[in-house]
């Protein structure tokens, strides 16, 4: 493959639940700009059935609508838009990699599957065990992806 060819090669991401909430919560900071690059599909964001049911779950709850100011209508299209420019995979495989909570097990495992550079999330320690360093992937909060991706990419 040229260098040409591998500018156009656009790097997969996996994305927490609570990334995609703050960027929804607040028109700042990098879970913010993150989303953004998603959009304008600088970053290809991976999902699967499993995370779009957390993503759907989490953000309908009652008083999360209140505080984004959003109806569930309103998080239908937002979660529609992302299946539609977001990279969809399909889990045939359980991985346990003895995570604090069980449901991290669904990112974990996409981004596995999606050979994801990166499991972006603000909730680093939930995923700090020594399990994942034979991983492909590097976990890292928002923050430190958008600093990693900026010198490179804009």
């Amino acid at each position: 493959m040229t260098a040409y060819m591998l500018s156009f090669i656009i790097m997969i991401v996996t994305i927490d639940t609570n990334v995609i909430l703050a960027a929804l919560l607040r028109k700042k900071g990098a879970s913010h700009q993150i989303l953004r690059l998603i959009i304008e599909e600088k970053l290809k964001m991976a999902v699967t059935t499993a995370i779009l049911l957390e993503y759907d779950s989490v953000f309908k709850r009652k008083k999360l609508l209140e505080k984004l100011e959003l109806t569930a209508n309103d998080i239908e299209d937002i979660l529609d838009l992302l299946v539609l420019i977001a990279d969809k995979y399909s889990i045939y495989f359980r991985m346990r990699p003895n995570l604090f909570d069980e449901n991290d097990n669904l990112f974990i495992e996409c981004a596995f599957t999606s050979n994801s550079r990166y499991l972006i999330t603000s909730n680093i320690k939930d995923f700090k065990r020594a399990e994942l360093i034979s991983y492909p992937f590097k976990v890292v909060t928002p923050a430190e992806f958008y600093r990693l991706w900026r010198p490179h990419h804009e």
